[in-house]
């Protein structure tokens, strides 16, 4: 049976690790050829090894719209074509009191996570356009939807995603491009262990802490994020376009833990507030 991404060619940012190499290996399974674009170059060269000829490295700072630009034209340069980039780099970024946030930090964090993913939907969208086809993705969060789940500089950067991945869409539409994002919750992780423990090894902990923070109480993982990916970046999801796929185990509709289903809470009083 062919895979649901046979023949494909995809450019995944971040992808030396996370949710970037589980998807990055969940694309090749289904019969895709990836290119791996992360600024951890030795990590890129290592995950491109374990898939063999369907995977190709590139160090890439996505900072910088040169690079990004050079990871979508080796595609395109190796096997003739691009048909998904997902913007996926990511950091936890500037962290702390908004009256001590340096401004260094906070453009730097809106550079790794918001204007890395314009340049990855400019520069894919100049090479699909003309193909009049192809799918772009870009990773938001649950930060992005609920205020108070991420520092100031990365709740800003993810819900940028989503207005850009709306406007976006709308302009590639006529050109058979669709333009979705993912809005993952806590993905166990080295860059979400360092922000929970202050320790990136400490991965173990960032998995307790996803399982008990959220609706279902599923202990996350990278591969989750990756599923939805190829999801919307097949065929299957043809008619999805402007849409952000939320993959959090309900964290962002637990707010209220339910409090309003227990018949102890009592009716709402006429004229109370």
């Amino acid at each position: 049976m062919p895979g649901r991404l046979e023949g494909q060619v995809a450019v995944i940012t971040g992808a030396a690790s996370g949710i970037g190499r589980s998807t990055a290996h969940r694309f090749v399974e289904e019969g895709a050829r990836v290119v791996i674009a992360d600024i951890q170059a030795d990590a890129a060269e290592t995950t491109a090894a374990e898939l063999g000829d369907a995977a190709t490295a590139i160090a890439t700072d996505v900072t910088d719209e040169e690079q990004v630009a050079a990871a979508v034209d080796l595609a395109v340069e190796q096997w003739g074509r691009l048909d998904c980039m997902f913007n996926n780099a990511g950091i936890i970024g500037a962290v702390g009191p908004i009256t001590e946030t340096m401004a260094d930090d906070w453009d730097r964090t809106l550079a790794v996570l918001l204007t890395s993913a314009f340049y990855g939907i400019k520069h894919a969208g100049r090479v699909m356009i003309p193909a009049r086809r192809g799918v772009i993705l870009s990773t938001s969060s649950v930060a992005g939807l609920v205020a108070g789940l991420g520092p100031h500089a990365y709740t800003v950067a993810k819900t940028g995603i989503l207005a850009l991945t709306r406007s976006a869409a709308g302009e590639l539409a006529p050109y058979g491009i669709r333009v979705n994002a993912i809005a993952p919750g806590t993905i166990p992780s080295a860059m979400t262990a360092a922000a929970i423990t202050g320790d990136h090894t400490r991965v173990d902990v960032a998995a307790e802490h996803a399982r008990t923070t959220n609706a279902l109480g599923v202990a996350a993982d990278p591969v989750d994020i990756a599923n939805a990916a190829l999801y919307l970046a097949s065929d299957e999801a043809r008619m999805v376009t402007g849409h952000t796929l939320v993959v959090d185990a309900g964290r962002s509709v637990d707010g209220g833990s339910g409090r309003f289903a227990k018949k102890s809470a009592g009716m709402v009083q006429e004229g109370s507030s």
